[in-house]
């Protein structure tokens, strides 16, 4: 649903881990990719943080999707008849409070939201429903028990859209938004200093996100977007980031959904 938005008319190529999303695009399988970096309910992805790290690969788009979790099974079977529920875990993480109150059904990871509604089709499971959105039930021909069984309505998901390439490539002519990634060495201080310097630039930061570097204990890289209203501004920002930190990579400039 994200590709689609993000990239109207394209042919989606599924990949079962996210690593497999950078190798296609890397290796010409794919133009393009979607990539889930953050939830208002569940979270950041920190996978696709560290990933974008370290591959050749720029951010120029990004989208917020509205997530609708629906219990669905198949035609035929009702509601009292489930014991069962299947879902991706951050799909069940999602929906914890209707399936706290539904006693008759215990909850199972599965590997994929939709693919749940594939596998209650695929084995004409009787007993048993997936949580997915509506377009899984369309696509597999199963029908919808109950609709909207996410915990808070604003469940959201931001999207990044990933080309090919390196921070040399010429960003999006409407962009306003840019995220990067520093390391600051581990004394008192730096990490502020660094901050400071955005700051100073005038950009307005909207979001902070750390990681840890392997083999490297309580050493982290910063990962940080912010908004900023001419390209001259952000250019400011980095060569001052630059000034307090020992690793700046900029990982893309794209327009803020």
């Amino acid at each position: 649903m994200a590709a689609l938005e993000l990239a109207p008319g394209c042919d989606v190529l599924p990949c079962a881990l996210s690593a497999d999303v950078f190798a296609a695009l890397l290796d010409g399988r794919a133009d393009c990719a979607a990539l889930p970096i953050e939830n208002t309910l569940h979270g950041s992805v920190a996978e696709h943080y560290d990933l974008l790290l370290t591959h050749p690969v720029r951010i120029v788009a990004e989208s917020l999707l509205r997530i609708q979790h629906n219990l669905i099974a198949a035609p035929g079977v009702e509601l009292s008849a489930i014991r069962t529920v299947l879902s991706h875990p951050v799909a069940l993480n999602q929906c914890r409070k209707f399936l706290s109150g539904f006693t008759q059904a215990r909850a199972l990871p599965f590997y994929d939201t939709a693919g749940s509604v594939k596998h209650v089709m695929a084995e004409s499971l009787r007993d048993t429903a997936g949580i997915a959105p509506e377009l899984g039930a369309k696509e597999y021909g199963a029908h919808v028990l109950l609709r909207n069984i996410e915990d808070h309505a604003r469940n959201l998901t931001r999207f990044h859209l990933i080309l090919r390439g390196d921070e040399s490539a010429a960003p999006p002519a409407d962009a306003d938004k840019l995220s990067v990634a520093f390391a600051v060495d581990h004394r008192p201080g730096t990490l502020v200093k660094a901050l400071q310097a955005m700051a100073l630039a005038g950009v307005n930061l909207t979001r902070i996100e750390s990681r840890p570097v392997p083999g490297q204990p309580w050493e982290y890289v910063f990962f940080v977007e912010f908004r900023y209203t001419e390209a001259a501004m952000a250019d400011a920002a980095l060569d001052e980031l630059r000034s307090e930190s020992r690793m700046v990579r900029e990982l893309g400039r794209y327009q803020a959904a």
